[in-house]
């Protein structure tokens, strides 16, 4: 989505991972390491400056009034070009509304190091999501089914006098 009128187009994710998924956080901390590390020799002129930003950050300290972010490390990961979105079977996900705040799957992601605009870190690149479980939406909004689940229509379909 763009911000303004004329900027490009984003795309972005912010992954959850309980801080009890060791395997996956060891994962995202290499990757970090490796990113720092190309960084030292190509950006930061030999060293690894102060006050780095890092990609992954902690749920609890950085935002600790909401629940979904209790007991887990969090990264957001962006991309200018449509990342691919694929179901369990690698099948494309073509409807934007298939996937949404709270589900659950996995995420192919880059991270390499930037110096812009005064700027030093380690970012997160979107690749590609494969969504595994549709989850309960974080943003607070329902589907429509569940909207409409108690509606009951007068027999004879025509529900335009309830308007």
């Amino acid at each position: 989505v763009a911000i303004e009128e004329g900027q490009q187009k984003k795309y972005s994710v912010s992954a959850i991972i309980p801080k009890s998924d060791k395997a996956a956080l060891k994962k995202i901390n290499d990757a970090v390491e490796a990113a720092k590390a190309l960084g030292k020799d190509s950006k930061w002129a030999g060293k690894l400056p102060a006050g780095l930003k890092l990609p992954l950050r902690d749920g609890d300290t950085e935002r600790p009034e909401d629940e979904a972010y209790q007991d887990s490390m969090f990264i957001n990961c962006h991309a200018t070009t449509r990342p691919g979105v694929v179901d369990q079977g690698r099948n494309p996900i073509l409807d934007q509304e298939e996937v949404a705040s709270g589900d659950y799957g996995y995420l192919n992601i880059s991270l390499y190091p930037y110096n812009a605009g005064g700027a030093k870190g380690v970012a997160a690149g979107f690749n590609h999501l494969m969504k595994t479980k549709t989850g309960e939406r974080l943003s607070g909004r329902v589907s429509v089914d569940t909207a409409f689940e108690d509606v009951d229509l007068p027999s004879g379909g025509d529900a335009s006098d309830l308007l």
